[in-house]
């Protein structure tokens, strides 16, 4: 049954890097929740966690004309772009990165994530963020997925992104290329493959989630000629899995996995790295794809794209992805 306004769950949304184009689809979002023509937000309100002088100059500058007000005076019955007010360190220019606002982008994500673990949220939706800006801040950040297994104090969690045509699960995430066969090891794999299967249970209502899985090397290792992987580690974890009742197929080369003949009759895809299967599901829905963090006590959803420094403030950012998110988000943690 649809909940009505006055009974909506709250969804938190970090709008990323204040330079880029996180906080447009941020207001967008909001444009359109105020128009009411979509029942996703008859559901949950979206609580943007920000800079309130920033969403209000940015909305000026697209001319966008909602209220904007803070939190504190929130009513359910009431329709605003609702702000809990982070403050910038330095006032943002679109476009143009500083790195003394990296601690300001965390601060947000840190709010957002501490109020989903107390149960004041419901689920966290996060915007792009520039990566390099917080490093250069001084603060070690390698991306959300990694970050928020930390808060979370989750040892594993796993990145997945969903269009509505495929979902790709990651066994690596944001790891340079030449560390990627080391990571990958029987217990790492195990692990990602339960909390996987878990939540494609849980999440997504799969019961008996049927999941093919890459090989690392080309051709999934030639019987071992082009690497030893596939046969030392991958193999005899999905013997393993597959004993317990896991629907695993696999290992299979990554080329010739991504086709009809294979994907038809699954309900996703683990890949042993990230630019192995993320391309392939970029290429078939880039801007409405979802970026989902799996093995979190939070729900967690992001766009599939980033900062867009070029667009910020332009009036010519998308939307589709961040709705697509914030959908995702609402649909996993109200269980409709």
């Amino acid at each position: 049954m649809e909940k009505t306004i006055s009974q909506a769950a709250l969804i938190a949304i970090t709008p990323g890097e204040p330079a880029g184009i996180g906080p447009d689809i941020c207001l967008q979002l909001a444009q359109a929740y105020l128009e009411e023509n979509n029942p996703v937000f008859n559901i949950a309100t979206p609580v943007f966690i920000a800079d309130q002088n920033l969403m209000a100059e940015r909305a000026i500058q697209l001319q966008i004309d909602i209220p904007i007000k803070s939190f504190a005076d929130y009513k359910p019955e009431e329709r605003a772009m609702w702000i809990v007010a982070t403050t910038l360190a330095k006032p943002a220019q679109c476009g143009v990165l500083d790195s003394d606002n990296g601690g300001y982008v965390l601060a947000c994500l840190d709010q957002a994530i501490n109020g989903c673990l107390t149960g004041e949220y419901q689920a966290l939706v996060t915007g792009p963020v520039q990566k390099s800006i917080i490093n250069d801040a001084g603060i070690v950040f390698s991306g959300h997925t990694e970050y928020l297994a930390e808060k979370c104090e989750q040892d594993t969690v796993v990145m997945m992104l969903a269009s509505s045509k495929l979902k790709v699960a990651l066994v690596t995430t944001h790891l340079p290329l030449s560390e990627v066969p080391a990571a990958i090891n029987k217990q790492h794999l195990e692990t990602t493959i339960r909390i996987l299967q878990r939540d494609l249970q849980q999440k997504f209502n799969i019961s008996d989630p049927v999941i093919l899985v890459c090989g690392l090397n080309p051709h999934a290792g030639e019987s071992g000629h082009l690497g030893r992987e596939e046969i030392e580690i991958i193999e005899p974890v999905l013997a393993s899995l597959k004993n317990q009742g896991f629907n695993l197929i696999g290992p299979l080369p990554a080329d010739t996995l991504f086709t009809p003949k294979y994907l038809d009759h699954a309900d996703a895809v683990l890949a042993m790295y990230h630019d192995q299967g993320l391309p392939v599901l970029k290429s078939q829905g880039f801007g409405e794809a979802v970026n989902i963090t799996l093995g979190l006590p939070i729900i967690r959803t992001s766009v599939d794209h980033g900062t867009a420094l070029d667009l910020a403030g332009s009036g010519k950012a998308e939307i589709s992805s961040l709705l697509a998110a914030y959908t995702m988000a609402v649909n996993m943690s109200c269980k409709v």
